[in-house]
């Protein structure tokens, strides 16, 4: 065979034309046919895997809602479990985007891996949301252009839990935390908004990351007698720290309040300890609107489990990357248009809808929620479209 094609032309000329072509961005039908690659990069092992695994489930759910398709292409999932490893997630992140090409990043619940992952996303202007991760930093001095939350900031839950301890009459207040950085943020967020409104944090008090040797710091606050507690903590340790807490009979004269994720996924574990705690989170059991009727009953008929917060946030993540690829018509090549829908769009989601602040945090209602049997159920929404302050965020 020689160096010609049957047009007569030199095969190398038709290799530069083609690639001239791409460059140009012309149209090849192939890549516009080709499945929108998305990246989850979500934990599916160790203490989070149940959060990765909601997430997922929801950002599925609403891509089988529009057929299997997302602004009329099919879509194709790459997915790793991040190990909860902020040592491996560099490496993670970056063979999703180098190898797999990946269109979309989606990660994470730690927030320590989420950071490495914005990093490595801002650095390849691979377009990112975070359906979890509440660290400040992703929408304060590390936002960007191509990095979107759909699930809340540390300070968001915190700060209107501060408001409604100091609207419910309580003047002292000892925190407790594990000592990293959500739990922190958390606690900052609470006494901005505690101590604005005249309250005092009397202690706060911390301990290491995973520890759930609660004891002395149950007698430390028996002697200190706060008007009430305020916590951060998840998982099986916060239904370990509820039980404690009532076995030390301070629910009888202390009460107990903290974000959300205290008893989102843990009532089960704390049995009657749980019941009538006070928390405040962007989600709740019983919301007044047809979407939610209709996300919940969609999940619990797919997965035969039922949905919470991060199902939601999983969900928004999918809703809010459709309205951007909608406007491109389905070109993931278009990333300016697709950023710019993003930032204009109004989310349908099942907390009720909200929009983005300019850092690319959600803006929307945090609720007041009453732990009743294995619901938290919503009891009131102390403050209505609450917008991150992004403290850092030069965009």
């Amino acid at each position: 065979m020689n160096a010609f094609t049957t047009t007569g032309l030199p095969r190398a000329l038709c290799v530069t034309g083609l690639l001239s072509m791409l460059s140009l961005g012309a149209p090849i039908a192939l890549a516009q046919d080709a499945p929108v690659r998305i990246g989850l990069m979500l934990p599916s092992t160790g203490t989070y895997a149940a959060l990765g695994a909601a997430i997922t489930n929801g950002f599925k759910q609403y891509v089988d809602e529009q057929g299997g398709m997302l602004a009329g292409r099919k879509v194709e999932y790459f997915a790793v479990d991040d190990e909860s490893d902020p040592a491996k997630a560099t490496e993670k992140a970056t063979r999703l985007i180098k190898r797999e090409r990946v269109d979309l990043l989606v990660g994470t619940v730690h927030s320590g891996v989420a950071l490495a992952m914005a990093r490595v996303a801002q650095n390849t202007k691979t377009l990112m949301i975070v359906p979890n991760a509440g660290a400040d930093e992703l929408t304060g001095p590390l936002c960007a252009p191509t990095l979107f939350r759909t699930s809340f900031s540390n300070w968001q839950p915190a700060y209107a839990m501060g408001k409604v301890a100091a609207e419910r009459g309580h003047k002292t207040v000892v925190t407790l935390t594990w000592k990293y950085a959500a739990g922190q943020q958390a606690i900052d967020g609470f006494k901005e908004a505690f101590e604005q409104a005249g309250g005092k944090v009397a202690k706060e008090m911390t301990l290491p990351f995973p520890n759930v040797e609660f004891q002395p710091f149950l007698t430390e606050i028996a002697a200190l007698k706060p008007d009430a507690v305020f916590v951060f903590f998840a998982g099986g340790g916060a239904a370990k720290f509820v039980k404690d807490y009532a076995a030390a009979g301070l629910n009888k004269s202390i009460p107990l309040y903290a974000p959300g994720f205290l008893t989102d996924g843990t009532l089960e574990a704390m049995g009657e300890a749980g019941e009538g705690l006070l928390t405040t989170l962007h989600y709740a059991d019983g919301l007044d609107n047809d979407k939610d009727v209709a996300f919940r009953r969609t999940y619990a008929q797919t997965y035969k489990l039922k949905p919470d917060v991060y199902a939601v946030q999983g969900y928004d993540a999918a809703q809010l990357y459709h309205a951007g690829l909608s406007a491109a018509g389905g070109d993931v090549r278009k990333q300016d248009v697709i950023i710019k829908a993003m930032e204009n769009a109004t989310v349908d989601s099942p907390r009720g809808r909200f929009t983005l602040s300019k850092a690319h945090n959600p803006v929307q209602n945090i609720y007041l929620r009453e732990a009743r049997g294995v619901d938290n159920k919503v009891i009131a929404t102390p403050i209505e479209a609450l917008a991150d302050p992004a403290r850092g965020c030069n965009m």
